[in-house]
């Protein structure tokens, strides 16, 4: 494990995030981050798409910068309705490192091979929520191994699906915790 203090302080710096951004203090709720910028590269438009499911579910998110105009501006007008829910952080390295400590679970919704944020969530203890990919394993409840939540299927509905797997995970500690040290265990290295 890389660090294995990140995770004893991760509850702490979630409620310092929470306080910082004027959210209610619910260290129990799961806190999903988009750790790339928003740009149709990157998968935005399936961002987009599943939104507005995301927002039914028990989970805050942390999006990295505004990405493309027209997504930042998207986001920006959901955060407005939905400002103790979602939460648009500056692209610097404080804000990144800060999302780091606090993220629980990070959404790619393009392929992550080769991404410096995937080996930094990683290394972080964030666990992925992505589609499938040699470098990470589907988590299996049966044999409680795995190092992300895969989506087979780059649509809204498996994008969905998978990230729903991943908050009602979330909900057995142990389990939880098992997963993030097997990712900070596995860092997938470039």
């Amino acid at each position: 494990m890389k660090n294995p203090l990140m995770l004893e302080t991760k509850v702490q710096k979630k409620i310092e995030l929470q306080s910082g951004l004027g959210w209610p203090i619910e260290p129990r709720l799961p806190l999903l981050c988009i750790p790339t910028e928003l740009t149709e590269d990157k998968g935005a438009s399936l961002f987009q798409s599943v939104l507005p499911g995301l927002l039914s579910l028990p989970l805050q998110i942390l999006v990295r910068g505004c990405g493309r105009e027209s997504y930042g501006n998207y986001i920006s007008k959901v955060q407005k309705e939905y400002e103790h829910k979602i939460a648009i952080i500056p692209n610097t390295e404080e804000a990144l490192q800060n999302m780091h400590a606090a993220a629980d679970m990070a959404l790619f919704c393009s392929d992550p091979d080769g991404l410096p944020e995937l080996s930094a969530c990683l290394k972080a203890g964030i666990v992925p929520i992505t589609s499938e990919t040699q470098a990470l394993d589907d988590y299996n409840p049966l044999q409680e191994s795995g190092t992300a939540f895969f989506f087979t299927e780059k649509t809204p509905w498996h994008c969905f699906a998978a990230i729903t797997r991943a908050t009602e995970t979330y909900r057995f500690p142990f389990d939880w915790k098992t997963i993030q040290k097997e990712c900070m265990r596995n860092t997938w290295q470039n």
